[in-house]
């Protein structure tokens, strides 16, 4: 796994942070094993994975906070495993912000900087700084619970940039918000990012976020790379069933390779056959549910894979209906379907009989 997960790596020559070999046990549990990633300087880099795969336990090694049972963490060439958090050029931002309840916003921004004895000036200024780029001028003399949720998040966040660090570090920075905030404060955080040039490294479980603030991803599996590659390269062309199914929704139909199809119990498919697959190789068709078309009547184009079914449960989301399709060997496929009626009604029934399809392309062969 780990050997097939490097290939789509891209972080350039000289990357800014390298884990080489990594591995942190705890007593007899093993939460990172045999990792080596590189992360390139001013990237928003993502890793993403089910609780206990080891993502946080990376994240606080490359802070300082956890000491690698072996390998060597590397920050613009110089390996920091030896060097304590405060001399590191690496801040980091908590779940929980950790904000300072007696104090200020402008004195919870201003610790840092209060604590390496910095001047009432240079202080004075870097807050005022800060407080502009998280939009929030006016809110200096706030008390912590005077402010949202969202606010909140802004002043841990100020509070991590003033001392400018090489790297910015975020523990699922926006656990804590409502689904609407949430998605605004991911474009915000993105834009931060792109402003400052600063290289930012977030955990998060959540397979949208990663996909929408990254410019790459790091898919972690108990403790291993499963895959790393920008968002559209994993979901479009996952190396495993394993990544496939944990980012986003996808059928995984079994089958054998013959020439130019995979021959399954349900039919024979055309598909792109697979680099180095033979004959007779045991591989799996992933097809996502936005690339299915779904019609009462079989199409009338030659060239697309079509399969009957029967519609079997309907789920409503507001901008699209899922349905799951019942197939003849009692399994279910999904297919997306964009509500474009204003009344939003579903086009078809439980009960219904009907055809799906897709073009050859719009299949992904896995191999594992």
């Amino acid at each position: 796994m780990a050997e097939a997960a490097t290939q789509e790596q891209t972080a350039g020559d000289r990357p800014l942070v390298r884990f080489a070999g990594v591995a942190k046990r705890f007593g007899q549990i093993t939460a990172v094993e045999e990792f080596t990633l590189d992360i390139g300087e001013g990237e928003f880099f993502a890793l993403l994975g089910p609780s206990g795969c080891g993502k946080t336990t990376l994240l606080r090694m490359l802070a300082g906070f956890e000491t690698p049972s072996a390998g060597s963490i590397l920050l613009d060439g110089e390996d920091i495993v030896a060097v304590p958090p405060h001399r590191r050029p690496v801040n980091m931002m908590f779940q929980n912000y950790a904000l300072f309840p007696h104090l200020s916003v402008a004195g919870n921004i201003a610790f840092g900087l209060r604590q390496e004895r910095a001047g009432r000036a240079e202080i004075a200024e870097r807050v005022a700084e800060m407080l502009a780029l998280v939009r929030m001028p006016d809110f200096g003399r706030r008390r912590i619970d005077q402010l949202s949720g969202g606010q909140r998040q802004r002043v841990a966040l100020a509070r991590a940039l003033i001392k400018r660090p090489r790297v910015l570090l975020l523990d699922e920075p926006m656990a804590a918000l409502d689904k609407k905030l949430r998605a605004e404060t991911q474009f915000e955080l993105m834009e931060l990012q792109r402003r400052l040039g600063t290289t930012f490294v977030i955990v998060t479980h959540d397979q949208d976020e990663a996909m929408t603030v990254a410019d790459r991803i790091a898919v972690m599996d108990r403790g291993r790379l499963a895959q790393v590659a920008a968002p559209s390269e994993i979901y479009e062309r996952p190396n495993s069933r394993w990544v496939a199914d944990f980012i986003g929704e996808v059928t995984l139909l079994e089958g054998m390779l013959a020439e130019g199809a995979i021959e399954t119990v349900l039919g024979r498919f055309r598909a792109a056959m697979p680099a180095g697959g033979r004959k007779r190789d045991t591989v799996w068709l992933a097809l996502r549910p936005e690339k299915l078309h779904i019609a009462a009547q079989r199409p009338a184009d030659g060239n697309l894979n079509a399969i009957p079914g029967t519609v079997f449960e309907i789920g409503y989301r507001g901008d699209m209906s899922i349905y799951k399709v019942r197939l003849a060997d009692r399994s279910l496929m999904k297919v997306a379907l964009a509500n474009t009626s204003a009344r939003g009604r579903a086009s078809f029934g439980i009960d219904d009989v009907v055809w799906l399809s897709w073009p050859p392309e719009a299949g992904w062969v896995l191999t594992r």
